[in-house]
């Protein structure tokens, strides 16, 4: 029998007619010309239900959002909201596009207001709706503030509160939290969880697949076709493999071993973090036996291994894998090599300080960056990351303090010839949108004297590295923020720089690109450059040879991830649990909000009591609340966890950030 005649039946005999579903898609096609951008999609999301699309740079994400917003009409196919035509339906639907859609000119609340008289709210409802939501980001003090001096971060905040202020039924983020450091990343979750309990529909896509477990389903999308569509749970285990973490003091020796051993087949995927390795078996015993075995045979200290589920972005990447995406792994054509300079300061600075009139975004930083090394600088938004690049860099001149760049000090910083020996990735991207992909590189190439014989190789590895064979004659302001990225990085290091300046890198790159950029950056380590990099996304930081901490301006932590995380106080307990962001509100109730957080899927809570005790207590207090414990255990301490600790601290010690 039908679904319509089922239907009718139902209400001949008094009952309620079927609820449609919040969003619900079928067979969706776009074409632009002969590119087919989405190719048949068709998925539903409940009433009040998380639901994340995934995918990579390019396979339909944004397309999907675009026509689901009314602001795009599908090919073929239908998307609706509610059981309208999404196009009939915009003003049930809030959305937070990948670029920034506010007005610079306008400060915070003027910009509320803006879009809320659009969508037809009341001056009352503006005024109690805007302090409200400003309230639950902590931007209620930012009132007055222009939206073009806010940070990143703060500018996707004020961004979800523009979407929210109309109150819709619907909100489509896509990705809403690139550029968004930790802390605020798990702020704007909690926000988000709330307001779904209260009935809200959110859409959401995501480079972070740690924030895709916090979703009720999920949809992995490739080349405009769905391939995966499912719990995030359920994914998981799909793959049918488990993860071996491997914890080694030789760990750069060991991943060579290792990835070469992959043609065993008992190891099919291997990851570098900073103090580990994540390796993937569909079989742990004969998996551990071959990674134990080969340590032995290369004389490789073990300090502990064991086995785990795989996370999500290990599915993704081997699905990926499976459907043939592949990233570049060639070489870059260098033809300068800097490793004679290895041990020497490539980059230098003595109380390094910045004020604008009498506000101090750097205050009395010091650090030193050898050639070889890689030095992650981490840091809220508005912790004064950015300024000090600059400076270090030689764009902005401090108002104290002393730099050394190349050996070099003083006026000489400023020479064309210590300028030819930097490379400089900024925040922004820095590449001209209105210039093709081949006419930016060609311009990087002969700004940095790149000889002719050699530019066009190295044009055609960027191209390579992108993922952009064949589309050099694309406008670079029409490409995802992933490809730009990536484009914007081949340019930074064309002319084979001695030192390298980072700011964000993989901003909004998909995790399978991001191993190609960590591969490319470890190997500009490797032959002698002094790398400085900037992120937010903390796993990709432990590749770091040596980290420094900011906050408000200030230099607060330093030394290796393994030495950072060592000097954590206290014992971070796991629990997994039946209502996870419950428990999370439950036990922030009780104790320093900065002690408990949702991580993926598990509940991290830091205690300073003995381990037995800390998880005994807390697993009554969560089971007296009708909460049940699924599982509970001593974990590690991950740099998420140390960069959230510290900062919250430090704002309760009264050290603010320049957001602050």
């Amino acid at each position: 029998m039908s679904t319509a005649v089922t239907d009718r039946n139902a209400l001949r005999h008094g009952a309620q007619p079927p609820t449609p579903a919040a969003i619900a898609v079928c067979d969706l096609w776009k074409r632009y010309g002969e590119l087919e951008a989405v190719r048949g999609i068709s998925f539903e999301v409940e009433r009040g239900a998380i639901f994340g699309l995934i995918g990579a740079d390019g396979a339909g994400k944004t397309t999907t959002f675009q026509i689901l917003a009314g602001v795009m009409e599908a090919s073929e196919g239908s998307a609706q909201i509610f059981g309208q035509p999404a196009r009939n339906a915009r003003s049930q639907t809030g959305y937070l596009t990948q670029t920034f859609s506010l007005y610079p000119d306008l400060s915070v609340m003027e910009n509320i207001s803006y879009v809320g008289q659009l969508r037809g709210v009341s001056e009352a409802d503006l005024r109690e709706r805007g302090h409200r939501y400003l309230r639950a980001f902590d931007m209620d003090r930012f009132q007055g503030r222009l939206a073009g001096q806010l940070s990143g971060g703060m500018k996707q905040k004020l961004s979800l509160v523009c979407a929210l202020v109309a109150e819709p039924r619907v909100l489509l983020l896509d990705e809403p939290t690139t550029g968004v450091d930790p802390v605020s990343r798990r702020e704007f979750w909690d926000t988000v969880a709330h307001l779904t309990g209260e009935g809200l529909t959110v859409l959401v896509a995501t480079p972070y697949l740690d924030e895709a477990e916090r979703c009720h389903r999920v949809a992995l999308i490739h080349q405009g076709q769905i391939q995966q569509l499912s719990t995030p749970g359920e994914i998981r285990r799909s793959l049918g493999a488990k993860r071996i973490e491997l914890r080694t003091p030789k760990l750069r020796e060991a991943l060579s071993a290792l990835e070469f051993r992959r043609t065993g087949r008992q190891i099919f995927d291997v990851q570098r973090f900073g103090d580990r390795l994540d390796l993937l078996t569909h079989n742990p015993e004969r998996g551990l036996a071959e990674v134990e075995r080969v340590m032995r045979e290369k004389s490789l200290p073990i300090d502990d291994i064991q086995v785990d589920e795989p996370t999500l972005e290990n599915t993704f990447v081997a699905t990926l894998r499976d459907l043939g995406e592949r990233t570049s792994d060639e070489a870059f054509p260098g033809h300068k090599d800097h490793r004679a300079l290895r041990g020497n300061v490539g980059i230098g600075a003595k109380g390094l300080t910045k004020q604008f009139g009498s506000f101090t975004a750097v205050h009395n930083v010091s650090l030193q960056v050898k050639y070889g090394e890689i030095y992650g600088l981490l840091g809220a938004n508005g912790a004064g990351k950015t300024t000090t690049i600059k400076m270090l860099c030689g764009l902005l001149e401090p108002s104290h303090g002393a730099m050394q760049l190349a050996g070099e000090a003083g006026k000489a910083l400023r020479s064309a010839r210590i300028r030819q020996q930097i490379g400089y990735m900024s925040q922004k991207f820095s590449l001209y949108n209105d210039l093709t992909i081949e006419e930016n590189l060609d311009f990087f190439g002969g700004v940095y004297g790149v000889p002719p014989g050699e530019r066009e190789e190295k044009e055609r590895w960027v191209l390579r590295f992108a993922g952009l064979e064949g589309k050099q004659h694309l406008l670079t302001g029409s490409l995802p923020g992933g490809w730009k990225q990536r484009v914007a990085f081949g340019s930074a290091i064309m002319h084979e720089p001695a030192i390298v300046f980072l700011d964000e890198p993989t901003s909004g790159v998909d995790p399978l690109a991001r191993r190609a950029f960590w591969s490319m950056i470890n190997h500009l380590a490797d032959s002698g450059t002094a790398v400085l990099v900037t992120t937010h996304y903390l796993e990709e930081a432990e590749q770091c040879n040596r980290l420094g901490l900011m906050v408000a301006g200030e230099l607060l932590l330093e030394g290796t991830p393994s030495e950072i995380k060592a000097q954590q106080k206290g014992h971070l307990l796991e629990f997994r649990v039946d209502q996870t962001q419950r428990a999370a509100d439950l036990l922030k109730s009780a104790r320093e909000r900065w002690r408990v957080s949702i991580f993926g899927t598990s509940l991290h809570v830091i205690s300073d009591e003995n381990t037995d005790t800390a998880i005994r207590n807390t697993q009554a207090q969560l089971e007296r609340a009708g909460i049940r414990v699924l599982d509970a255990r001593e974990g590690r301490f991950s740099l998420e966890d140390v960069f959230i600790s510290v900062v919250e601290q430090a704002r309760q010690q009264g050290k603010v950030s320049a957001e602050d």
